[in-house]
């Protein structure tokens, strides 16, 4: 397997870290659009596996050039979404198979944006799908943490832990502090904004439904020493992708993001500084989430301030295999101290970074193999739950404690 790599940031520079310790691929080609970014990653891994270039994401035929020229056969998307269309395409018309962690962006509906919903995240990749049947290809969407492993859980659960499902409840927390700074994002700021500001999709009774931003709160308390966090409704693309494989009543996704955080993304809002359209500053054309986003502390490099652990968790409730009411969190818990560590990556971006390549090495083995624009979960959850753990990275399961009759 030839690999392009597309993004060099906190995610890319892990998987490249992750990747360099396994032998299933060929050559990892590491693109960006700082090609001394991608430089410094591959000289991390001192692998002659692995190569630096230059590439712009946006720029569809310079990302067809690359694919053909370094003969590679997959492309991994580890940049933000607003480039995932470009990737895809470029991908699709190659003949490359294609692997992201965050899928095309959506639109709310222009009338009732807190009800219904408008363009859904992935609706742009899962138009093309009959295109990449037709070449015999797979488009794995949605395959990094959350999204990724925690669809990989609900697959899990629904075919070994319950006969029925009432509701798949994605919930994601920590207790990580990041020391000297009043404000510090630990993950891509851009798509932070874009996910927690976007009215929020629920699943629920055999339709998506959507309400407003930082609904439905509730208090979940997360293993591992974290404790309880207070969750909020976030758009997501779990909810998008669980019930297109998993009969499910209701599908949730919940952030905990904690009132000081929501607090600055309610103020980015309200003096328009989350958006993502230019304008013109003196002489010069500058999205406002991209000055955000440039004026912040880039959190790959925040590890060696950091404290604390992340827990990324399927939250699953139903009728077990005994015909029993079941409840079941299925989670994965990364400490901060552990990943820097081990791999110099803060928790955040290397929870992100190992499932896309875990996943990678299935395909490469033929364990997971599909043709056409594909969630984690239309694939078996055992192989990857095996591999994991095999990767030194586990994952548990907390039972809820059934009532007495």
């Amino acid at each position: 397997m030839r690999i392009l790599l597309v993004g060099a940031g906190g995610v890319g520079s892990a998987v490249v870290s992750i990747a360099a310790r396994r032998h299933f691929f060929e050559h990892m080609v590491v693109a960006d659009s700082q090609q001394g970014r991608a430089a410094r990653a591959v000289a991390a891994a001192d692998d002659p596996r692995f190569s630096a270039i230059a590439l712009d994401a946006s720029d569809r035929a310079q990302v067809e050039a690359a694919l053909r020229e370094h003969r590679c056969d997959v492309l991994f998307n580890a940049v933000d979404p607003r480039f995932t269309m470009p990737l895809f395409e470029a991908a699709l018309a190659v003949g490359a198979h294609y692997l992201d962690m965050a899928m095309s962006l959506s639109r709310p509906h222009p009338r009732e944006p807190y009800r219904r919903p408008g363009v859904k995240l992935g609706d742009e990749q899962f138009a093309l799908d009959g295109e990449w049947r037709a070449k015999g290809r797979l488009a794995l969407v949605g395959m990094g943490v959350e999204p990724g492993l925690a669809d990989v859980f609900a697959r899990y659960a629904a075919d070994h832990l319950f006969s029925r499902i009432d509701e798949v409840g994605v919930r994601d927390g920590s207790n990580l502090v990041v020391e000297g700074y009043d404000f510090a994002p630990t993950f891509s700021i851009w798509t932070t904004i874009e996910e927690c500001l976007n009215p929020p999709v629920v699943w629920e009774d055999g339709e998506w439904r959507t309400t407003e931003p930082f609904s439905e709160p509730e208090v979940f308390d997360f293993p591992a020493g974290i404790g309880p966090v207070e969750c909020v409704n976030v758009e997501h693309e779990e909810v998008l992708l669980v019930p297109r494989w998993i009969p499910a009543r209701r599908v949730t996704f919940k952030y905990g993001l904690g009132q000081e955080f929501i607090g600055v993304l309610k103020t980015l809002h309200k003096l328009g500084l989350d958006s993502a359209e230019k304008i013109r500053v003196g002489g010069a054309e500058v999205a406002p989430r991209d000055l955000v986003a440039a004026s912040l502390p880039d959190p790959a490099t925040l590890g060696d301030r950091m404290h604390g652990k992340t827990c990324a968790g399927t939250w699953v409730k139903g009728t077990g295999k005994d015909g029993r009411p079941r409840e079941v969190y299925l989670y994965h818990v990364v400490d901060n101290a552990w990943s820097m560590r081990e791999y110099g990556a803060q928790a955040v971006v290397w929870q992100t970074a190992i499932h896309p390549v875990v996943a990678l090495e299935l395909v490469a083995s033929g364990v997971w193999k599909g043709e056409g624009v594909l969630g984690p979960e239309a694939f078996d959850a055992v192989p990857f739950l095996d591999l994991l753990q095999e990767y030194g990275s586990p994952w548990d399961i907390r039972e809820t404690p059934r009532q007495a009759a």
